[in-house]
């Protein structure tokens, strides 16, 4: 299968060479929006892990392994989970608590997979 890389563009979604989603996504870099300025150090590293690790893991990830991972305490981890599950949707845990979605990326069936060059395969929300 042939990959392509398509940019959503309001309701619409358009076909995009590799040289223009490079561009798109310097310009996303460049200014980073107002809605993650509430995330600190430690938030980041928090939902970084959880999108890094879901692929790598393929179970939902509970607060105790990201603990474990990051080096934070515990009860950091769950205070940084509830923060982030609040604002704008950034994850969603199961009903043990486990990290199951950290957009882009999901544990839960989708019509989206993502297959990445080390083999992982997941669903993307």
């Amino acid at each position: 299968m042939a990959a392509e890389i398509l940019i959503g563009r309001g309701k619409e979604m358009e076909p995009a060479s590799e040289q223009s989603w490079r561009t798109e996504l310097r310009a996303v870099a460049a200014k980073p929006s107002p809605r993650l300025q509430f995330m600190s150090p430690e938030h980041h590293l928090v939902r970084d892990t959880v999108v890094r690790e879901l692929p790598r893991q393929g179970v939902p990830l509970p607060p105790a392994w990201i603990a474990a991972t990051t080096g934070l305490p515990e009860n950091r981890v769950r205070d940084l989970l509830d923060e982030l599950e609040a604002r704008l949707f950034f994850l969603v845990r199961d009903d043990e608590g486990a990290v199951s979605w950290a957009y882009p990326v999901t544990m839960e069936s989708t019509p989206h997979r993502l297959r990445f060059r080390s083999g992982e395969t997941l669903f993307a929300a």
